[in-house]
């Protein structure tokens, strides 16, 4: 019988059972029923705003600093991770075995990394020529520098292995292998979408940042039908209206952009004839909007998952990265074009090569054509 005590008798004594609040779940109160909601949304928005500021600054100074806030907030995800399978009694007797972790760490960091920037990033870092000869080197020897350095690593382990330490020691070895897997799959992904053009990593932020956003808010005034165990708070009410208001969020606000440049070909109007009963004859649709929904559904429906999972991970990550490898594919798949144009050779030889390189190549295209041209005659 809901909201009545049952009367039950155990071992002969009359016992008097009252139900469990219906308004809580693994004793966790839900937000809508929470008496401190108010302060907790309070603090939640000053602190919002505060790393939205941040966020804003870092975005206006440019694809660099950008890419450090990435590797920034990944560092810190490491340790977290690092840590939560760490014992300190163990650590004592291990003197110099976190060293190890990081040594794998920024070994796997250099060939990730390594592999995703270019000659590009060299040049806006810096116009002198020594040092970008050294870091142009760095980039082609990576691959063997990783390796040495990885080997260097394997044998440093080895040789700090001690006598009933066995199982901690390759059980720590293989925690930072996972680690390294988690993290360097999502946040490489995020670089490599920052190097493809700012805006395919400040979209599937905004989406993720509007999802969640939205789903406390939904869940904060209508939240009653609890979404998951663990995490008590999740509410269907919040997860069905943040999925709503993300997919409209993502096709409309690209409509009402307030910075200008010259756009490409996604990024200009295109034209649709309405119906004749309507008061408007044409609409104007961005073709980028289209693939916005897409990346708005993915965000609203799949990407809290992996939120979930954090939560069920002991909210270790701190981060949802798994939209970062949707938009990635996606923008691989569906926006790249699969075809080789002029325009697109053009942009990497311009990306790619440096100036002296781009003059070589010209200076040995006129002689070619001019050979195919004499033939000709």
């Amino acid at each position: 019988m809901s909201g009545e005590s049952v009367m039950m008798i155990d071992d002969g004594v009359l016992c008097k059972q009252f139900p469990a609040d219906e308004s809580k779940t693994n004793g966790h109160l839900l937000l809508v029923n929470d008496h401190n909601k108010y302060r907790s949304m309070w603090i939640r928005a000053c602190s919002s705003l505060w790393m939205l500021g941040f966020f804003l600054l870092v975005i206006y100074l440019g694809h660099l600093y950008v890419l450090a806030l990435v590797v920034i907030i990944q560092i810190f995800m490491a340790r977290e991770l690092f840590n939560l399978l760490r014992k300190a009694h163990e650590d004592k007797h291990l003197p110099g075995f976190r060293l190890l972790n990081w040594h794998f760490y920024f070994t796997a960091m250099l060939f990730v990394y390594g592999r995703i920037l270019s000659h590009r990033l060299v040049n806006t870092v810096t116009s002198d020529k020594i040092f970008y000869r050294l870091v142009s080197r760095l980039i082609k020897y990576q691959m063997v520098i990783c390796y040495f350095s990885y080997i260097a690593g394997f044998m440093w382990f080895i040789l700090t292995l001690k006598k009933k330490m066995y199982k901690y020691q390759f059980g720590q070895f293989a925690w930072t292998h996972m680690i390294l897997i988690v993290v360097f799959t999502q946040s490489a992904f995020t670089v490599a979408n920052i190097f493809e053009g700012i805006f395919w990593f400040l979209l599937p932020a905004s989406l993720i940042a509007v999802n969640d956003v939205a789903a406390y808010f939904f869940g904060f005034f209508f939240g009653k039908t609890p979404l998951i165990k663990i995490s008590p708070k999740k509410t269907w009410e919040g997860f069905i209206g943040a999925s709503v208001a993300t997919t409209i969020s993502a096709f409309v606000d690209l409509s009402t952009g307030w910075l200008h440049c010259d756009p490409g070909p996604l990024f200009k109007p295109e034209y649709y004839p309405l119906l004749p009963w309507l008061p408007w004859t044409e609409i104007a649709i961005l073709p980028v909007q289209w693939h916005a929904l897409w990346l708005g559904l993915f965000a609203s429906i799949i990407a809290p998952f992996g939120g979930f999972f954090a939560s069920g991970f002991k909210r270790a990550f701190k981060i949802k990265m798994v939209m970062a490898v949707f938009a990635y594919i996606y923008h691989q798949s569906f926006v790249v074009p699969q075809d080789y144009t002029v325009e697109t050779i053009m942009s990497e030889i311009l990306s790619s090569l440096t100036l002296e390189e781009q003059q070589i190549l010209y200076m040995k295209l006129g002689q070619i054509l001019q050979e195919r041209m004499f033939g000709r005659d």
